[in-house]
């Protein structure tokens, strides 16, 4: 009896904490001890060690357990679907089916207030002919997709004029998630990776501008919505941190090779 749980232990000691790793070592030395000696002690003795041992642990095991799925949870990753936030003008970054009255003609992007919208979902996806793994923390500096989780278009900016304040047109652009090298963008952060309560920049890759909003507002059909667009200097208009979403973890699984 006591091998067999002698042999479970050990195995979690592997991917354990440094805390819990001491109570385990502990624990499988108590372990080695009565198997050691099964005939020197009573059964109601070796079992009552036994069980104050394993209560301890199993404290340690669901703290750890937590401790480690609150870290993964820090970051965003690969196949996360989020709304994001432009923190200076407090407005979730959105798109509909609905085209530029000029300029490109595509489909638009603006920014929103209202926090419930559905069509403020974006996936974050890797780069064509370059996908990201789901689950894996986006690093900053990373080439990203943001792809419309409504209408499978990349979050797209070109040398068009945008229609209200004549920075650079952002619309969104591809059909189903696939569209051209115009839909990528860089991560800017401060760490190593991209942390959900941090404010980061996106810096477009093929323009070099920044995603950005300055508060101007359309009319008619999408009144009070705000004109987002691509500004060439970063400021306090192109900072955003996500919001609601739901955020995919690694897969537990080491034989699951998704990729976005």
């Amino acid at each position: 009896m006591y091998f067999r749980i002698y042999v479970l232990v050990k195995r979690r000691l592997v991917e354990s904490s440094c805390e819990v790793q001491t109570c385990l070592y502990s624990f499988v030395i108590v372990l080695s001890v009565c198997a050691g000696h099964e005939n020197r002690y009573t059964e109601m003795e070796m079992i009552y060690v036994v069980r104050r041992f394993v209560r301890s642990l199993l404290f340690l095991l669901l703290w750890s357990n937590c401790e480690g799925k609150d870290s993964e949870l820090n970051y965003v990753t690969c196949g996360s679907l989020v709304k994001l936030l432009n923190t200076r003008h407090n407005v979730r970054l959105h798109s509909h089916d609905v085209k530029y009255g000029s300029g490109s003609g595509q489909q638009s992007v603006t920014g929103v207030e209202n926090a419930d919208d559905a069509n403020s979902y974006w996936q974050i996806r890797g780069k064509p002919n370059r996908p990201c793994q789901r689950g894996v923390a986006i690093q900053c500096g990373q080439a990203i997709r943001i792809t419309h989780m409504k209408t499978g278009r990349n979050l797209h900016t070109h040398h068009f004029s945008s229609p209200l304040s004549n920075n650079q047109e952002v619309s969104a652009f591809g059909e189903n998630g696939e569209g051209d090298d115009l839909d990528v963008w860089m991560v800017q952060c401060d760490g190593t990776y991209w942390e959900r309560d941090e404010a980061v920049r996106f810096r477009h890759v093929g323009t070099d501008v920044f995603l950005s909003v300055t508060g101007e507002q359309y009319g008619h059909p999408i009144r009070g919505q705000r004109e987002v667009h691509g500004m060439i200097a970063p400021n306090q208009h192109n900072w955003w941190r996500t919001m609601e979403g739901v955020f995919i973890q690694p897969s537990q699984e080491l034989f699951q090779h998704d990729e976005l």
